[in-house]
């Protein structure tokens, strides 16, 4: 296996490209849209990384890939060169790297909030702005629900995990009354 570092010198070095040349969104669109055929058809991400395929089969079978579903041209050369380089298996982990290093460089922050029940969109948007004040920073919030919190919110922001849910606010009450 490849060290994460690795991906990471990619994607910072396809940020780098993107955004001096201010195409990082159309990139990121690119990416998003062969991500979707390498996920629907594995066999062709499967083909272009096998080494019993010759190197300029898998050039012709991305070329027509490129003509059938057109990028920009950095984003052509950066799978060109994913290709060449022998990481295209590794596509997809360059391409959440890349967009965590877009997201950095644009001052995004990911947040991944666990409710007991689906938010509103006010309640969202207030942990949106509550979270701007805490951090100085904009956040990209990934939902998801867990019934166990009982109520409140758990928002984990790379390792710092902010516990506001019931069930955590019982559980130290008990875990205090124990103790007394």
């Amino acid at each position: 296996m490849i060290p994460s570092a690795v991906f990471a010198r990619y994607a910072r070095a396809l940020a780098d490209v993107t955004l001096e040349k201010n195409e990082d969104a159309a990139v990121l669109k690119d990416l998003s849209t062969y991500r979707e055929i390498f996920r629907q058809v594995p066999a062709l991400l499967d083909a272009l990384d096998s080494p019993a395929i010759p190197r300029e089969s898998k050039e012709n079978v991305l070329s027509e890939l490129l003509v059938r579903y057109p990028v920009i041209q950095s984003t052509s050369n950066f799978l060109r060169i994913l290709l060449r380089h022998h990481r295209i298996r590794y596509f997809g982990d360059i391409c959440d790297l890349y967009k965590k290093t877009l997201n950095e460089r644009h001052g995004i922050i990911a947040a991944r909030v666990t409710s007991a029940a689906p938010l509103s969109e006010e309640d969202v948007s207030a942990l949106r702005m509550s979270l701007a004040g805490a951090t100085g920073r904009q956040s990209v919030l990934t939902m998801q629900t867990d019934p166990e919190l009982l109520a409140g919110v758990v928002v984990q922001i790379g390792s710092t995990v902010y516990d506001g849910s019931i069930r955590t606010q019982l559980e130290e009450m008990r875990r205090r009354l124990m103790q007394e």
